[in-house]
């Protein structure tokens, strides 16, 4: 006779269910053991490589309940996507556990970006009476690396840098204790048993170890030393942010003369006394991420920073405590430090203590590591408030990887990116995944991260593409490795691309009127595009007006020197005659150079066609004197709207003019450019001059959409990470009855563009498959 333990109970149920979504490494399967043992039901649970799968067994009403409750008590960052049911034969089992883990499927469950030190391991870290006290690696199941130490998939400890390091009898108790928040933490460890702290000279000489390394580089940073630290995802660069001297030694050696620096602070409270900050710009530096936030500086800060932190900035971009270590070094310290990448300006940032050693010895003056290896390195993600938003600028740490629905992802892609700011995608089972921020491929540095990058991203989700997707200029990096991956490959145009990302993102079909504004891109017609109208409908897609184009004198240098785009802009305007008039740019160039200039300008030598939205600002910075040479990208135009947001009143400029050119459709900045040219040399205000070209973009975007009558308007392109065009823009739209979307989760600028090529490479595969 079967004991009476096992009799089955005579309205009992056994169903299994297998989700999907956010549900590894985030507390999820202690979640559903403590919901099952509290509603008496028998089964287990388990992480298998598609997500988690579970069974359950019991009375019929508590069955229900359990599932009720899965889905209404489920906390982020865990995150159902899909849940299967299946119906099963009670079998009378008692008890619930937490099983092995299963990895006979292919990898497609979702990989959680790391998560920033939550305030129960703070405390314990602060608490003398804690076994934790001062322990810089302290984590749970609610904080802590896991896409940087996975190695491949399910996320288990076995399967992640955390194999290392053993569990001592008092961790190992804290992870088998289903009371205990460690309960299945597979980051559990403690001074006895985990990671520890290590101090190095330049030449790698270990100087101290665990407490006394740490002490050493808070004592460094006291002394106005550069300390390079191993964080959550790779090695930042810290240094005093109040320290002048200390700041312009960075920048110096870190080749990065006015780009401003990221400074992190220890709590919202001390953000509050350096930056303005809205209840929504609060939330966004205290979430789970733990972002860099760009924020308005305040004028009149009672401890300013340097002044070289952010020259010619009015906003400053903060972030708080990363990790335990973080908040170890910002309590002793007392002062905000400069938290900037680990690498030289345009390479990708250093994970590996060698690696670090041999990039960063002549910026750092010591070393402050750890044993834990970073498996993928990352970098801090950048957002800022746009239109009410937290809007990505960088997908990285805390973000990354991302995932976004696409039901046309049916078969397995890879999306290389672009050149600028690379970032790559994974299509797959009705999702793209977006790779972390690697940096631009101009280097061979980043070049060497980006193969590393495609490689782990592939082996992780264990994707076999069908085709793979790259941008359509033909010389891009991305373009080579996309030709040598012996996949069939998908060109997207550039600035289509763009438009797509949005559609991604915001589950758009069509058609919608695409307004893909950025610096340049391959343009279809083999010029540079820039200042693009696209409408979108399934696998259509057409150019219906652009900005008219003018030249860049001396191509790529054009896009380093404002002055000469505006010489390019200018001579579009007045032709030959440029050269007798008195216009501001010209004053900047030798006679020599003008007579170079003028050549280029009048025979098209070196000096290419472009439409580009970006290249007018940087005119217009030129022509205001805001900016005549620009040491990285974007500082032209990020110097107009720091102006335009400072006018006190907007200079109206002539109306967009928009003409037939063939079958599209040219808006004419003609007009618009010399009224502000010639108001600038009547000495009206930059700041108003700058503020009225703003309003004459925001009035064109108007116009052209009006003309094409779409109801849905995206924009898309870096040249919306501008907080006062897109904010124009969407308001002016919105009032004329368009409904308006715009990058939030993906970045606008070419981070993003990976989801829009992996998105128009499964269109094209749909429509030859079907």
């Amino acid at each position: 006779m079967e004991p009476a333990a096992c009799l089955a109970v005579p309205d009992a149920q056994r169903i299994r269910l297998d989700v999907t979504g956010a549900v590894q490494g985030v507390g999820f399967r202690p979640f559903v053991y403590r919901l099952a043992v509290d509603e008496g039901l028998a089964g287990y649970v388990r992480n298998t490589a598609a997500g988690v799968t579970l069974e359950v067994e019991g009375p019929d009403s508590a069955i229900e309940r359990f599932l009720a409750r899965l889905r209404r008590e489920v906390r982020p960052p865990a995150l159902i996507e899909g849940l299967s049911r299946k119906s099963l034969e009670p079998t009378g089992r008692q008890g619930f556990t937490i099983s092995s883990s299963s990895s006979d499927a292919a990898p497609s469950a979702h990989i959680l970006p790391d998560l920033a030190m939550c305030e129960d391991c703070r405390a314990e870290v602060f608490d003398p009476a804690d076994r934790r006290y001062r322990y810089p690696f302290t984590t749970c199941m609610h904080c802590g690396p896991r896409y940087s130490i996975i190695e491949t998939a399910p996320y288990d400890r076995a399967r992640t840098a955390m194999r290392h390091f053993a569990m001592c009898p008092a961790c190992q108790a804290e992870y088998d204790d289903p009371a205990s928040r460690r309960f299945h933490a597979e980051t559990n460890a403690c001074p006895d048993c985990g990671p520890q702290l290590a101090l190095h000279a330049v030449d790698g000489t270990l100087l101290a170890k665990s407490d006394d390394a740490l002490q050493g580089g808070i004592e460094a940073l006291r002394e106005g030393r550069i300390v390079a630290l191993k964080g959550l995802g790779g090695f930042q660069l810290l240094v005093d942010a109040r320290n002048e001297e200390a700041v312009a030694r960075l920048r110096e050696r870190k080749h990065r003369p006015a780009k401003p620096f990221a400074v992190m602070v220890g709590s919202s409270a001390e953000a509050e006394a350096i930056a303005h900050l809205s209840p929504l710009e609060r939330d966004t530096l205290e979430s789970a991420a733990a972002p860099i936030v760009l924020l308005q500086a305040r004028k009149d800060a009672v401890r300013p920073l340097a002044p070289n932190v952010a020259p010619g900035n009015p906003n400053i971009g903060l972030l708080l405590l990363i990790t335990p270590l973080h908040g170890l070094l910002m309590d002793a310290l007392g002062f905000p430090i400069v938290a900037t990448s680990g690498n030289r300006s345009g390479e990708p940032i250093a994970a590996d203590d060698d690696e670090a050693f041999a990039r960063l010895a002549d910026i750092a003056d010591f070393f402050l590591t750890h044993d834990r290896p970073i498996l993928h390195p990352v970098d801090d993600s950048v957002l800022r408030v746009i239109a009410g938003q937290p809007t990505v600028l960088r997908c990285a740490r805390g973000l990354a990887p991302l995932v976004l629905p696409d039901p046309k992802q049916t078969q397995p892609l890879v999306a290389l990116g672009g050149h600028m700011k690379s970032a790559l995608a994974l299509g797959r089972s009705g999702q793209i995944v977006l790779g972390p921020h690697i940096g631009d491929l101009a280097h061979s540095e980043t070049r060497e991260a980006f193969a590393r990058s495609v490689t782990t991203m592939r082996s992780l989700y264990a994707v076999e593409p069908a085709a793979v997707a790259c941008d359509a200029h033909p010389d891009y990096h991305t373009s080579r490795v996309a030709d040598g991956m012996g996949h069939p490959v998908s060109r997207v145009p550039h600035h289509l691309a763009h438009v797509l990302a949005v559609m991604t993102e915001h589950a758009l079909t069509g058609p919608v009127l695409g307004v893909a504004w950025d610096g340049t891109g391959c343009g279809e017609d083999g010029t540079l595009w820039g200042g693009e109208f696209l409408t979108v409908d399934g696998t259509a897609h057409r150019r219906v007006a652009h900005l008219l184009p003018f030249r860049l004198p001396g191509g790529e240098a054009a896009i380093r020197e404002p002055r000469r785009t505006a010489v390019g802009v200018l001579h579009a305007l007045h032709g030959d005659a440029l050269w007798d008039r008195g216009h501001t740019p010209l004053a900047a160039f030798s006679a020599e150079e003008r007579g170079m200039l003028r050549a280029m300008s009048e025979r098209g030598l070196n000096a290419p066609l472009t439409s580009s939205a970006g290249r007018l600002f940087d005119a217009v910075a030129s022509l205001l004197n805001l900016c005549q040479r620009a040491s990285f990208d974007g500082e032209a135009a990020m110097a107009v709207e720091f102006a335009a947001q400072a006018a006190r009143t907007v200079h109206a400029l002539p109306r967009p003019v928009i003409v037939p050119e063939g079958d599209v459709m040219a808006i004419d900045w003609r007009p618009m450019v010399s009224a502000l040219a010639d108001a600038a040399f009547a000495g009206v205000e930059a700041a108003d001059l700058a503020a009225g070209f703003h309003h004459w973009l925001a009035e064109t975007i108007v116009a052209l959409a009006r003309h094409e009558g779409i109801s849905q308007v995206v924009l898309s392109g870096g040249c919306f990470q501008n907080a006062l065009l897109t904010e124009l823009a969407m308001t002016r739209l919105q009032e004329a009855g368009f409904r308006v979307y715009r990058a939030i989760r993906v970045p606008p600028n070419d981070g993003g563009l990976a989801v829009g090529q992996a998105a128009w490479a499964a269109r094209l595969l749909d429509k030859v498959t079907g």
